[in-house]
């Protein structure tokens, strides 16, 4: 089975319906369901775990460069938090987040996430309008499902991509990660 097979399985319940179907009713640009929602899933699963580990949020990003303000960011995890009690959404324009980057202005969601620290994380899922799960991987999805945490090319701050993994603990909470050294010169 390919991993995009795999990934769309995985996928396949209805709490991750559901969540799809609350971003897909925003009617926002580019939108997806990402980061650790996709990525922790599939470790669990590849763990073989019985529960799902606990998320922190649930990140929801799009591409607007019509309003970039970060209000309407604000107002639209609101509408999410308020329609499902999970209380952990959160949304992003990735039109404003080089701001906060401070890099280049990002083009699409898709370039926008190949800029994210790791390879793994950069992964989004979302409803097209026929129902049918849709994936965008600027990384491709090996990494993901070969349980490997590298840093992606375009992320050039290595000492914060080391400190994200020890933080988070992925290497403790999922043992069969194993970690991929790469050779990236920040700019």
């Amino acid at each position: 089975m390919n991993y995009i097979l795999q990934l769309e399985n995985i996928m396949d319940c209805d709490e991750v319906r559901k969540d799809l179907e609350l971003v897909r009713e925003l009617n926002l640009p580019e939108s997806c369901i990402t980061a650790g929602y996709v990525r922790n899933r599939v470790w669990d699963v590849l763990h073989g775990y019985d529960y799902e580990t606990p998320l922190n949020d649930i990140d929801v990003i799009y591409y607007d460069p019509t309003d970039i303000t970060e209000e309407r960011d604000k107002l639209l995890t609101k509408l999410l938090n308020s329609a499902d009690k999970k209380d952990c959404w959160s949304v992003k324009n990735q039109a404003r987040m080089h701001l906060r980057n401070q890099v280049a202005p990002y083009e699409s969601i898709d370039d926008a996430m190949s800029r994210w620290p790791e390879t793994a994380t950069a992964v989004g899922v979302y409803l097209d309008e026929l129902d049918h799960t849709r994936i965008i991987a600027p990384h491709g999805l090996d990494d993901l499902f070969q349980l490997k945490v590298r840093q992606s090319p375009k992320y050039t701050d290595t000492a914060y991509f080391m400190s994200r993994v020890s933080g988070k603990q992925w290497l403790t909470r999922w043992p069969k990660l194993t970690m991929v050294e790469t050779m990236i010169h920040n700019k």
